[in-house]
């Protein structure tokens, strides 16, 4: 059986790609800062901003060939200008969203060099494209994790690892939760498509990137909405 890791996978999209996921019978291991209510899938608890507590976690993985996937759903957003932004605000962002996804990446990726195979997921945000006012800090760390999925992608091509990035807009998570309304409508109108996403819209990219017939697709960033 395959084993994909999830990142973030106790709520908001991490949650619904972890639940897919076992619905399709992978074996999924979620990973997530605190544990909450029953899953039908194994989480294990870590801070993916902290090394020492995610490779605790994760390390008994680094030499298992069943590790096919990893989803790095994992992240917080702090809505507010950039000259108002706390710096302990700042690095935590940072921390949690770009260096995250770098560290999950670096215990990961070994297991699936030794399998041959693999796909990695990050997860970005149409507000880099859109560059959306009062985001700054936020569109700064998931910018970061394009540009890092793409060279990654480089690194991991000749094992047969494919390295993606999906970049949605507004989805109603406890992400936006405090966002008023008329913002979160400002932006779905700057979308080409112009209507706010369903997790199940995100599900069928990453099913898609998932799968063996997408070997082809490494090094992009797949734009949720369109930008």
């Amino acid at each position: 059986m395959d084993t994909v890791i999830v990142t973030g996978a106790s709520r908001g999209l991490g949650r619904h790609c972890a639940m897919s996921l076992h619905e399709r019978g992978y074996r999924v291991i979620g990973i997530s800062r605190s544990v909450k209510g029953d899953t039908p899938y194994e989480i294990r608890s870590a801070d993916v901003a902290d090394s020492a507590s995610l490779s605790k976690a994760l390390g008994d993985l680094k030499r298992d060939k069943s590790v096919y996937a990893l989803i790095n759903a994992a992240g917080i957003a702090s809505m507010n200008l950039v000259i108002t932004t706390p710096a302990e605000t700042v690095r935590k962002i940072i921390n949690t969203n770009l260096v995250g996804t770098i560290l999950a990446c670096q215990l990961v990726a070994p297991a699936m060099i030794r399998r041959g195979s693999g796909r990695i997921i990050n997860f970005s945000t149409l507000g880099v494209p859109l560059a959306i006012k009062g985001e700054a800090i936020y569109i700064a760390s998931k910018a970061g994790v394009e540009g890092f999925s793409r060279a990654f992608a480089r690194e991991m091509s000749p094992h047969g690892v494919t390295v993606n990035t999906v970049a949605p807009g507004p989805i109603d998570t406890a992400l936006i939760e405090k966002v008023p309304r008329d913002k979160i409508d400002a932006v779905v109108s700057r979308q080409i498509i112009e209507r706010q996403a369903e997790p199940s819209d995100v599900w069928n990219i990453v099913s898609l990137l998932l799968s063996a017939e997408s070997s082809m697709i490494s090094g992009e960033t797949i734009h949720v909405g369109g930008a």
